[in-house]
């Protein structure tokens, strides 16, 4: 399989990987409180629609935090677990877990410290029913930050070396 077709399956798979584990988490969330309404499918996104006049501001703030939490925890496990990455034999498997690394470490921290202000509120509008949005920005900037030195400095290395093995 060329490197091209590869590149492609990997960002598709990290794309949907993206969204199963961030909409997933607003889901099960959604679940607990029982105020899952429905799942609406937007062009290429997917939003997770509650009842949120039956929710308190806490529960909406958590809500809408949870998405980030859960793709932030998922990325430090393909960090942990990177070098037994990097050792399977299949480039199809190593680059979706290539992508993904750098789907899931910067697309909310990306999103939630610069984007949110271009492209509407989303998860912004609940995690700002929790804290101020100078404080959320400046969080997710500083995880940004340490996600772009780790990827550099740890992943990238990694993953290069197994690509030329």
């Amino acid at each position: 399989m060329s490197r091209s077709v590869r590149q492609y399956i990997g960002i598709i798979a990290a794309i949907i990987i993206y969204y199963i584990i961030h909409e997933g988490a607003h889901l099960l969330v959604a679940f607990y409180y029982g105020v899952f309404k429905q799942i609406n499918f937007m062009g290429l996104g997917v939003q997770v629609d509650v009842y949120h006049t039956l929710m308190t501001d806490i529960q909406m703030g958590i809500f809408c935090l949870a998405g980030a939490i859960a793709t932030l925890v998922f990325s430090w496990l393909l960090i942990i677990f990177c070098k037994p990455i990097c050792s399977v034999k299949s480039k199809v498997f190593r680059t979706i877990a290539w992508y993904t690394s750098l789907v899931m470490l910067l697309l909310d921290p990306l999103y939630l410290s610069v984007l949110c202000g271009f492209f509407g509120g989303g998860d912004m509008n609940g995690i700002l029913l929790l804290w101020q949005e100078w404080f959320v920005r400046a969080l997710f900037a500083g995880i940004g930050i340490v996600h772009a030195l780790v990827i550099f400095r740890y992943l990238l290395p990694k993953y290069t070396k197994s690509f030329s093995d």
